[in-house]
């Protein structure tokens, strides 16, 4: 019986460290750029939109908009931008390949795509790259009216 008791106290404690890993594995696949960065806060990149808020005001069911946010890396070192998801998957952003120098100028491509929505909409675009803050979000808002 005490041989039982510890094969399951062993298992338990082999199955909570493989998850601990698991969710390790996934925040560094998500693009957690927290763990391992080797670049100062003070010498970090710093990602600055143009504009972070684009009204497109007003369309018909069914349009597309396509909108460019456009920033620059205001800070030290070469800008990386991972990741950029939107709340819904009729918004697909496009992030540029390449990294973005100290100064320079980039853009992230998006398309908002109607059909099927109605009202006042608010797709929010996150952004996830190596620069300080690591998070940084757009917003693409306005109203979608009833098709004629």
């Amino acid at each position: 019986m005490k041989k039982l008791f510890i094969l399951a106290i062993a298992a338990i404690s082999f199955s909570a460290c493989r998850n601990a890993n698991n969710t390790a594995n996934q925040q560094t696949a998500a693009g957690d750029t927290t763990k391992g960065s080797k670049i100062a806060p003070a010498d970090a990149p710093v990602i600055v939109f143009e504009r972070d808020i684009f009204d497109f005001g007003k369309i018909e069911q069914g349009e597309k908009v396509v909108h460019e946010f456009k920033f620059k890396n205001t800070g030290k070192s070469p800008l990386i931008i991972s990741n950029a998801t939107a709340t819904c998957g009729c918004t697909i952003p496009q992030v540029p390949g390449e990294p973005i120098l100290p100064g320079k100028d980039g853009k992230i491509n998006v398309v908002f795509n109607s059909e099927g929505k109605m009202g006042m909409q608010d797709k929010v675009i996150t952004v996830t790259s190596n620069a300080n803050p690591n998070i940084t979000t757009v917003h693409l808002v306005g109203e979608v009216l009833e098709k004629k």
